[in-house]
């Protein structure tokens, strides 16, 4: 019985909320500007627009094959021509309790602006904490990283109503920091604002 106990307790120690992939401003799943190394899964899509200083994002990825992330993110800015970019992502390793996902990936495959390989790891932690860090060229200027902290909803707001399921995000995307907080308003859809290179951020994201 004390072995099962304390391997009970190790199990609830070491699980987190279960990840459920959202778009980055840029495209591939992941953080505000930086990528994760969850990919989608086989039958899933994600939809997701990103309203910026003087412009704004629209992304679109699915899953092509086992493991492979297939997307497109176009930008348009106030006075500039749109630019589009298409990003592949491949989960190498799969993220297990003990050891972190790793994936690679690379982000404006034709070079419409800047292409932009990386790879990066992903790994849950105890009490809601994810931790993310990779290396790229391009945008990514070497090194990445981020962190996310999932707030459960409370359960002991009036009436029937819970405060929304909410990850706070901090990350460095090679050049600045930026923040964040993503809201789970139903299963799928998630709400997303903060502050992006200086500048503030607001968006929509479906994933089914």
């Amino acid at each position: 019985m004390k072995k099962i106990m304390i391997g009970l307790t190790s199990a609830l120690l070491l699980t987190t909320v279960p990840v459920l992939a959202a778009p980055s401003v840029n495209g591939p799943t992941g953080l505000i500007n930086s990528p994760t190394a969850d990919v989608l899964r086989s039958g899933q899509f994600s939809l997701g627009y990103y309203n910026l200083k003087n412009g704004g994002v629209g992304s679109f990825n699915t899953n092509v094959a086992p493991n492979l992330e297939l997307g497109v993110a176009t930008f348009r800015y106030d006075g500039q021509n749109s630019k589009n970019y298409i990003n592949a992502k491949f989960a190498v390793v799969p993220e297990t309790i003990l050891a972190p996902g790793l994936a690679i990936g690379v982000e404006d495959i034709a070079s419409s602006d800047k292409r932009s390989a990386y790879a990066v790891a992903s790994k849950a932690l105890p009490f809601g904490f994810r931790i993310h860090a990779g290396a790229g060229g391009g945008r990514f200027s070497g090194v990445f990283a981020g962190i996310e902290k999932t707030i459960n909803p409370l359960s002991i707001i009036t009436g029937n109503n819970a405060f929304p399921a909410t990850t706070l995000i901090a990350e460095y995307d090679g050049k600045t920091m930026n923040y964040g907080a993503r809201l789970s308003i139903v299963p799928g859809l998630k709400l997303d604002a903060g502050l992006r290179n200086h500048d503030g951020y607001i968006g929509i994201s479906f994933t089914n």
